[in-house]
């Protein structure tokens, strides 16, 4: 009975207690529903002339990204600081017969990223999907992290979309439609060793995200959609020396092609491995020393950090 009464309470009234579980039944159906049937099955969005602007798109996980919604016939720009690997990727563009737009644009520098957003929207027309990729690990332990290093890690990591959502949100909200994604990590769902500045950057990223989220449902933008993408560590070269027991690293063309089919099916959150949803969150519901007794004896993940290296370019997240 005092449950029933807490319940009341908090929804506001009999009638909304009905209403309620009425769309929890209907939402967890839906959800099921959409778990079991086959991919080939499942809406997608076209992302045929979609103009699309991807952060670090130059290298590992952004490139992948801009070749596959190349080949389906967006219109990709890709923003990097890496000349060469722009260049580099501009030809495999040309070679396979398609266009890409591309600009040097140091995206921890806001001013630099309005200037940029406002060239995008001159040459190609407002953007209706932004990709923020661009990432960079330091790969140390919380007293060997250079000061400058842990504000660099922020700036890139979350600051950063703060100036690209902010260049690119106002039109899509004009437009009434438009879609930004996130690139996070797992390491923004669980703490990891030599990861304090790259680790509260992704959980930042994961709160900024949730906010925002609000922020458009509250005032009725539903046709403007978030994706915040939380993967396992990636093959890139971000990571090189981190050596997981439990999991292979993931390979970026994969990454890329399951966060495009995230993008086409509008999806929330996107973890992958996917099982890791429902995993980390076990977290809040154990003993913290039996947690701790699983990473460091089972999965061993503080161990398979001990070779990490980092690196601090900015073409991969």
């Amino acid at each position: 009975m005092w449950f029933k009464e807490l319940v009341l309470r908090v929804v506001g009234g009999t009638w909304e207690f009905l209403v309620i579980c009425a769309l929890c039944v209907y939402y967890c159906m839906e959800t099921v529903l959409l778990t079991i049937t086959p991919s080939f099955l499942r809406w997608q969005k076209s992302l045929k002339g979609k103009r699309i602007v991807i952060t670090g798109g130059a290298g590992g996980v952004g490139q992948e990204l801009a070749l596959q919604l190349g080949r389906l016939q967006a219109k990709v720009v890709v923003w990097d600081t890496n000349e060469r690997a722009v260049e580099a990727l501009r030809l495999r563009f040309y070679n396979e017969g398609m266009e890409l737009q591309s600009y040097i644009v140091d995206v921890t520098d806001r001013h630099s990223v309005y200037k940029h957003a406002n060239l995008v929207k001159s040459d190609l027309g407002p953007v209706d999907i932004l990709i923020n990729n661009a990432g960079i690990v330091t790969g140390r332990t919380f007293l060997d992290i250079p000061d400058d290093m842990v504000e660099k890690t922020f700036q890139v990591n979350v600051i950063s979309h703060y100036w690209t959502i902010k260049a690119f949100l106002s039109d899509m909200l004009k437009r009434g439609k438009g879609h930004v994604v996130s690139v996070g990590s797992l390491t923004g769902m669980l703490g990891t060793y030599k990861c304090t500045d790259y680790s509260a950057t992704k959980y930042a990223l994961h709160g900024l995200h949730e906010s925002l989220l609000t922020e458009l449902k509250t005032h009725g933008y539903d046709n403007i959609h978030l994706t915040l993408v939380s993967p396992f560590f990636i093959n890139t070269g971000m990571f090189a020396g981190c050596k997981p027991r439990t999991l292979s690293m993931l390979e970026p063309k994969n990454v890329a092609t399951r966060i495009i089919t995230a993008i086409r099916r509008e999806e929330t959150f996107l973890t992958m491995p996917a099982s890791y949803r429902f995993i980390i969150p076990i977290k809040f519901y154990v003993p913290s020393k039996l947690c701790w007794a699983v990473m460091y004896r089972v999965i061993q993940g503080p161990q398979s950090m001990m070779g990490l290296v980092g690196r601090q370019d900015t073409t991969a997240a």
